[in-house]
């Protein structure tokens, strides 16, 4: 399926081919983690294309796919340098080229820094989690170890959530008053809560988070570009 949407911002002309159009172009799947990834573009103004990804399907092991991420897998983004993978440098490259619609403090090194930690945070150990109970063969070939690490994630989700809510997030978007490329990352891992018998209600402040987050309109764009 491909969409093109256009400029929300006429002053962005980044990595414009010779008709003045950006040339991004992002492959995603609805409901895995390029979610993050898309809202971040419609938040940004920039002109971009989607490429669904029929991952229930297995698209992204496909060689036409692998030609594009050898990974296998979502997001990827095509850029006219190149195509960039993995959510924490999509979403800070999106932030970057898009100084305008304030996604990252670019300006600030420090806050910039904590930033990419809670991203990082989120991809290496949030994200992980959730996958021990749908792919728990990437780390065991043992049937009852798949069953041990399932039966885990209830557990390390609810305690990275924890962490999140009483450590991390300074309310009331991720990083304080200032929205930013941090908010759909989180927004995607608390809407997998409840498919990891966890109850978004136990982190009042991550939940009205992901409340609030419905109500942008560039989340309700995104949510139905992936039903589209």
């Amino acid at each position: 399926m491909r969409s093109l949407f256009l400029s929300r911002n006429p002053s962005c002309t980044l990595y414009a081919d010779k008709t003045g159009v950006v040339m991004l172009t992002l492959y995603f799947a609805p409901g895995a983690c390029s979610r993050a990834s898309l809202i971040a573009l419609e938040e940004s103004g920039l002109p971009f294309e989607a490429k669904r990804v029929d991952t229930a399907n297995g698209e992204q092991r496909s060689e036409a796919y692998r030609a594009i991420n050898p990974k296998g897998r979502v997001p990827a983004l095509a850029t006219e340098k190149g195509v960039l993978t993995e959510t924490p440098a999509i979403l800070a490259y999106i932030a970057a080229i898009a100084p305008a619609a304030g996604l990252a403090p670019l300006d600030d090194p420090f806050e910039f820094a904590r930033l990419q930690a809670f991203n990082s945070y989120i991809c290496s150990t949030v994200h992980v989690n959730h996958a021990h109970g749908r792919r728990a063969s990437r780390w065991a070939g043992d049937v009852a170890a798949h069953e041990a690490m399932k039966a885990k994630v209830p557990e390390t989700m609810a305690e990275s959530f924890a962490l999140i809510e009483d450590g991390m997030f300074a309310g009331p978007w991720v990083m304080g008053e200032r929205y930013s490329v941090a908010d759909p990352y989180l927004f995607v891992m608390t809407g997998w809560l409840p498919s990891d018998d966890v109850d978004p209600a136990r982190f009042p402040k991550v939940a009205d988070h992901y409340a609030r987050m419905l109500e942008r309109p560039a989340v309700q764009r995104a949510l139905a570009q992936e039903k589209s």
